[in-house]
């Protein structure tokens, strides 16, 4: 049997929100794009540059008026970026909290607009410890 791996779905309340997020802040691109007249949905399919193999799909459902809850079995979802400080410092001054800064520049977690859980790891070996990064703590939980 041959199984193939398409995309992970995640419930999104504000589209142009998470699309800000997803897109102009992690850097991910929008490859499709379905709305549903008819089950008042819209589905994005993101992938980072290169590989539009591997999707994350944002759902809207337009007339919702459900609270999701963060779902920690869900886990999270995992990039590789190339500079983890660079990144880290540009979502912070976008008002996003690095709720596990990259004090070994190896990793960090973040949270979507959604409350989704979101790992980023250092492409290669991580890069020398340094400040303000080494000294901050945790907050809240990822």
């Amino acid at each position: 049997m041959k199984i193939k791996y398409l995309h992970t779905m995640v419930r999104v309340k504000n589209i142009e929100q998470s699309l800000e997020f997803y897109c102009n802040l992690l850097g991910l691109k929008e490859i499709r794009r379905k709305n549903s007249e008819e089950g008042k949905f819209t589905l994005v399919f993101l992938a980072a540059p290169k590989q539009e193999e591997v999707c994350v799909e944002l759902t809207y459902n337009w007339n919702s008026n459900e609270n999701y809850t963060e779902g920690r079995n869900f886990g999270h979802l995992a990039f590789e970026v190339e500079n983890i400080y660079q990144i880290c410092e540009k979502l912070q001054k976008a008002g996003i909290i690095i709720n596990r800064p990259p004090r070994d520049g190896r990793m960090a977690f973040i949270r979507s607009p959604d409350n989704i859980s979101i790992e980023l790891l250092q492409k290669g070996n991580a890069l020398q410890s340094k400040e303000p990064w080494k000294s901050m703590g945790n907050v809240g939980h990822w």
